[in-house]
């Protein structure tokens, strides 16, 4: 794992991070957006461009958000590594933590 995406994303999507990756490996799930811990290349570019601050270095995650490197994690299980986040497309599934979690992001 490398960096985390945390709960300001949840429903908020706003993909400047997705712009900002050189390698392509921030996936778009239904409620919020995941970096693919095997394709991440840590170069941070992601961080900084993140207008809710939703993104954080593995070891720097708040303990309150200590489940969403779980999250970040398992949303691969089925997905698995298919090279490129534009290769797949929004993928309209959620961890399911995520899935389960109450409606958040601007205007909630």
């Amino acid at each position: 794992m490398t960096y985390v995406i945390a709960e300001p994303c949840v429903d908020v999507l706003d993909r400047a991070c997705v712009e900002e990756c050189p390698v392509d490996c921030i996936y778009e799930g239904d409620r919020m957006l995941y970096i693919h811990p095997d394709e991440c290349v840590d170069c941070g570019a992601c961080e900084p461009v993140c207008p809710v601050e939703a993104i954080f270095y593995e070891d720097d995650v708040p303990a309150a958000w200590g489940e969403y490197t779980r999250a970040n994690v398992d949303f691969f299980n089925d997905l698995g590594s298919p090279g490129g986040a534009s290769k797949v497309g929004k993928t309209g599934t959620d961890d399911p933590f995520i899935a389960a979690l109450p409606p958040m992001g601007e205007g909630h």
